[in-house]
């Protein structure tokens, strides 16, 4: 049998040593870039696919009252959740945690539909489970793959007083709240957010940072072990010391308990806020873990509007107070002298209206002094004639009404001045006359105000233009300004006679006087007609005891006469205010 030579020419080796070649130099060098160029990056991945990173919530900041009082703290309550990649059959396991706990199936699956994102974030199916059921799951964990329980710290209220409007209250991130809140790699579907009050306008000062657990899994998914060696603690959020002061405040939620209405009372000199109502209130241990779907609609659809804060977002005529708003410009002007007189006999005739006072009879003789001690409607009707629409509207302004006070609160409603603008397109132009002038001397008509703007406005007449913004973060010092400065002769005029309505045997706001040794009260009371029923109560007013100067405004809604149901409550918190610093005794009554 022959056989052929198997012949290779050299070349073909030198080709295929060649292949070989670079082949082993391609691989040496995707090896060398691998392994020492890209390592961190690489381990990084691979690190990665092997560890499974849970986020760890971090504590909010305290909100503590002027005297360290805690008003909010924090307590732990745990929270089951499952990591979707690993919560296979989880129909089966929804049921088996539902034998286990009594936890509805139907809320594991709604809340899992509610916080997914992906596969690789955690999911919360149900908080507040107490340590049995958390007991009774761990020994069920084999056939639990995929959940996991950890801490989360929710708000309580460990103080006597409410301030529900004030300090607001948190709520989870849904969907709508995330997209809304714009940094997803800050806040995760299910966290706890600042949703009205302190709470929201400080989010970023009471929120911290959260930390992370970590858990290494298998090429399944599965988790195999924590590695508590990497764990990295949350940091909590920033604390938060207010101006409150909490006896005040509580006394005063007291006080309006069955009333619809608001007491705000300020250092006058400062801006701070010491006591802060608006009534009716939430109590805020209702948010406390989570308020029910039923819980909710009952708030929201209570005919009182307790989530209404009537401080900031209850606009109101402010009736008799409001002919404080006229003096300033017929005083600083000499429109009118202090010492005219006019004769009130109950009616004032203006072209073909008769406008009544309040004292059926009248008030006889009144100078300037007695007209406000007194409240006189008559005089104050035929002072404002002296000054043109718009004079009154800028004296209005000027003192902030018609706009918002820009306290540290997220929202605040700014009322209403009319001026000659508004009554032409709302009357038209020739379908108001001067006598609508007569109305708004009264504090009547179109005018609508906050409380808060009542506040700052007698913070400033208390101060003579040199208070503060209200605030109720302690030691923020912003100042607020007045376009026009009145001349002191002015406001001491002012202030004169707002101590003759507090002071005089005839003042209408004589009952908020408690009769403290070296205590000043002054004041202006209101009855402002109310549309809807009877009247709303105001008092408006300051006292002055040695260097320190508060402040207060009280409403209550239908409440009639101002100088009956306002006037005893400012007497009240002057009282709890004050008779601290004076160890005399003193008593109750009429001057």
């Amino acid at each position: 049998m022959l056989k052929a030579e198997n012949i290779i020419h050299q070349g073909q080796i030198r080709v295929v040593r060649g292949i070989i070649a670079v082949t082993f130099i391609i691989l040496i060098t995707r090896y060398f870039f691998i392994q020492i160029v890209k390592h961190e990056a690489y381990y990084e991945k691979a690190e990665g696919n092997r560890i499974q990173a849970v986020s760890l919530p971090a504590p909010r900041g305290l909100i503590l009252d002027r005297e360290n009082n805690i008003l909010v703290d924090n307590y732990p309550t745990f929270v089951l959740s499952a990591i979707p990649r690993e919560f296979e059959n989880k129909q089966d396991k929804f049921k088996l945690i539902n034998k286990l706990t009594q936890i509805p199936s139907v809320v594991l699956e709604k809340n899992y539909e509610q916080y997914y994102r992906n596969q690789f974030v955690t999911v919360r199916l149900v908080k507040n489970i107490d340590f049995e059921q958390l007991s009774l799951l761990e020994e069920n964990k084999t056939s639990l793959t995929g959940i996991h329980y950890n801490k989360l710290p929710e708000r309580s209220y460990p103080s006597q007083i409410k301030g529900f409007h004030f300090l607001g209250y948190v709520r989870e991130v849904d969907r709508l709240k995330l997209k809304e809140l714009g940094d997803q790699n800050i806040y995760n579907l299910g966290d706890l957010t600042g949703w009205d009050g302190i709470e929201k306008y400080y989010e970023k000062h009471l929120t911290g940072d959260k930390g992370m657990d970590f858990f290494e899994v298998n090429v399944r998914g599965k988790i195999v072990g924590q590695l508590e060696d990497r764990t990295v603690q949350p940091i909590p959020g920033n604390d938060i010391k207010l101006t409150i002061h909490s006896e005040l405040q509580f006394a005063m939620e007291n006080s309006m308990e069955g009333k619809t209405g608001s007491v705000l009372v300020s250092n006058a000199k400062t801006g701070e806020i010491l006591a802060y109502v608006s009534s009716p209130e939430i109590s805020p241990d209702l948010f406390a873990g989570g308020i029910s779907h039923d819980e909710w609609n009952s708030i929201i659809h209570d005919s009182g509007k307790p989530f209404l804060d009537r401080n900031t977002s209850g606009q109101y005529p402010p009736g008799s107070i409001f002919k404080l708003i006229t003096l300033f410009p017929i005083i600083e002007e000499k429109k009118v002298l202090s010492n005219w007189e006019t004769f009130c006999n109950g009616s004032y005739s203006f072209g073909d209206r008769i406008f009544n006072c309040w004292k059926e009879g009248g008030h006889g003789t009144v100078n300037m002094e007695k007209a406000v001690a007194q409240s006189c409607n008559i005089y104050f009707y035929q002072a404002i004639q002296s000054i043109p629409l718009e004079k009154w509207a800028s004296t209005c302004r000027n003192f902030g009404f018609g706009k918002v006070t820009r306290i540290d609160l997220p929202e605040e409603k700014s009322g209403l001045i009319p001026d000659r603008d508004y009554m032409n397109k709302r009357h038209g132009k020739w379908g108001w006359s001067k006598g609508a002038m007569l109305n708004l001397a009264l504090g009547q008509g179109e005018i609508l105000v906050t409380p808060l703007q009542l506040l700052q406005f007698a913070n400033l007449t208390a101060t003579h233009g040199h208070t503060k913004r209200l605030h109720f973060r302690l030691g923020e010092k912003k100042k607020l300004d007045i376009p026009d400065n009145y001349s002191e002769n002015t406001w001491r005029l002012v202030e004169r006679f707002l101590l003759a309505a507090v002071a005089q045997a005839g003042g209408t706001g004589k009952l908020a006087n408690p009769h403290i040794k070296g205590l000043k009260v002054y004041g202006k009371t209101g009855t402002a007609q109310n549309p809807h029923g009877e009247p709303h109560a105001w008092f408006f007013g300051f006292s002055k005891y040695m260097e320190e100067v508060i402040s207060i405004v009280v409403l209550i809604e239908n409440g009639g006469h101002g100088s009956e149901v306002s006037a005893p409550i400012a007497r009240l918190a002057f009282e709890i205010y004050f008779s601290q610093k004076n160890n005399d005794q003193f008593t109750y009554g009429n001057n």
